[in-house]
């Protein structure tokens, strides 16, 4: 497996990670019994669980535009110093991204979501 496909994986465990820390922060919030109702009429989530909801929604966003460059860069063949680096900008700067904006510090927030920004386009250069 390339360095890349592994970076994909890991970028998934991280989504994952996530959603779990979104459904405590929600859990602890509106309670169990109405999240597993049919959640109507729920509160918007505020302080670090409505960060977490969001931070999560935003990888989810996120996500598919690093699989789908990793995926092409794979079955083009194209694996290159940077495609790697690539790869490791985005996760290490969406990992850098949900630990800031469930802290809540904005402008690092979105300097990080720019770092993991330049890693898709690395990947996205050497497929042009």
């Amino acid at each position: 497996m390339t360095t890349e496909l592994t970076l994909l994986v890991w970028s998934i465990a991280l989504t994952f990670v996530q959603v779990l820390i979104a459904v405590a922060g929600a859990t602890l919030q509106v309670g169990l019994p109405a999240l597993a109702g049919n959640r109507e009429g729920l509160p918007e989530l505020t302080g670090w669980a409505g960060r977490a909801r969001r931070a999560h929604w935003n990888m989810i966003e996120n996500l598919p535009l690093f699989a789908g460059l990793v995926l092409v860069a794979h079955a083009a063949g194209i694996s290159t110093s940077m495609t790697v680096l690539g790869a490791q900008l985005f996760l290490w700067a969406r990992l850098a991204y949900a630990v800031i904006y469930v802290a809540g510090i904005p402008w690092l927030r979105t300097a990080a979501w720019a770092v993991s920004v330049v890693g898709l386009l690395l990947i996205f250069l050497q497929l042009i």
